[in-house]
């Protein structure tokens, strides 16, 4: 039985890593990786392969950047060849970007069963691509695998049949439990000369933030604020720190004092600066369910969330805009213990990708 897993931007490598390991505990199952070179710097993809224990690529089809739409083409082309060499019996696609939505048209107009691992997220903003590749995924999927509540709540209200939909947890949490002792070996706080406790992390990388000139100065605004208070460890995103000199704002950042600016870290490093934070102040998805999982505070700059579990459950509060003033009355009360005590989402336990693993060896040798 042979799957064909893709991954494309970085995220994807902490979900698919658990479930290739999960895979391999079952001899008749050959798991194979498609890396589509979506989100590649030869660097970092090196770093997160090996950290995260992943195999080369089986093939890397060495999609790079354009349009969504010349992305998710040129993903389409390179992979059908793929798929006619491969003759898969599944293909396997985690997340929300490009590659999960060109992946799956292939698989589903050469007629290849489907699995979406995360499936069933909302945000209910059909502005950001990201949602539209959800549905688009989920819409065609025979095996959607879900997360949390709110994505089984979504599939029954998009009429999914119940017979494809299997609640199993999240294998980013998986990543997470597998390599936290790990990462607790890395001495990035040194590096950062900081110790736990002592400083807030920030992330900044979406458009909506970071592709114009007053998204940045507030950003620049929010980083002099908390410096007041602690230190600020910034691992700045290419996109945020082109920005920054593009719009002439460079100098100002570097000025700041108490402020540690970092290139992009490896998985295992921003793992350990995640879970000894004072705070995390964010717009990223992912972090927010890492957070979650941590017990860490953190502040994600979004209208809505597709990982609602988090607001609800977790550690994470959502602010609408980059208002330095509603930034600083959140801060300071989360640094004066004014926090939300969280707890870990059902099923969220380190397992989810053996559930899956399962699951599918039973469905496919029936």
């Amino acid at each position: 039985m042979k799957i064909l897993n893709i991954v494309g931007a970085r995220p994807n490598f902490m979900k698919i890593a658990p479930l290739h390991r999960a895979f391999q505990q079952h001899p008749q199952v050959i798991s194979k990786i498609i890396h589509t070179g979506q989100h590649y710097d030869e660097k970092m993809s090196d770093i997160f392969f090996n950290q995260l224990e992943l195999p080369k690529p089986d093939y890397f089809l060495g999609i790079g950047g354009g349009t969504h739409t010349q992305q998710t083409a040129k993903i389409m082309i390179a992979f059908e060849n793929v798929v006619n060499t491969e003759k898969p019996d599944l293909v396997l696609v985690v997340g929300d970007v490009n590659s999960t939505v060109a992946c799956t048209l292939v698989a589903t107009k050469m007629g290849v069963p489907l699995a979406h691992v995360e499936a069933g997220l909302r945000s209910g903003d059909r502005t950001m691509p990201e949602e539209i590749n959800r549905i688009l995924t989920d819409s065609v999927s025979n095996y959607l695998f879900v997360t949390e509540q709110s994505g089984m709540i979504n599939l029954a209200k998009e009429n999914v049949p119940d017979e494809k939909v299997f609640f199993t947890g999240n294998v980013m949490i998986d990543s997470l439990a597998y390599f936290r002792k790990k990462a607790a070996d890395s001495n990035i706080l040194t590096q950062a000369k900081t110790s736990p406790g002592e400083y807030i992390l920030m992330t900044m990388h979406r458009p909506a933030n970071v592709d114009n000139e007053d998204g940045l100065k507030s950003i620049l605004k929010i980083i002099e604020d908390a410096t007041k208070y602690k230190k600020v460890v910034f691992p700045m995103h290419p996109r945020t720190s082109n920005n920054m000199v593009r719009f002439g704002l460079r100098e100002r950042l570097e000025n700041i004092e108490n402020f540690v600016l970092m290139g992009p870290q490896g998985y295992l490093q921003f793992l350990k600066m995640m879970e000894n934070a004072a705070l995390i102040i964010t717009d990223s998805g992912g972090i927010q369910e890492e957070t979650t999982y941590l017990q860490v505070p953190c502040l994600t700059f979004r209208d809505t969330t597709e990982r609602p579990i988090t607001t609800t459950l977790g550690t994470n509060q959502l602010l609408s805009d980059l208002n330095p003033l509603t930034v600083h009355e959140k801060m300071v009360a989360i640094l004066n213990g004014d926090t939300r005590k969280g707890i870990v989402p059902p099923l969220w336990d380190g397992h989810a990708a053996e559930r899956i693993a399962s699951i599918l060896v039973e469905k496919l040798t029936a």
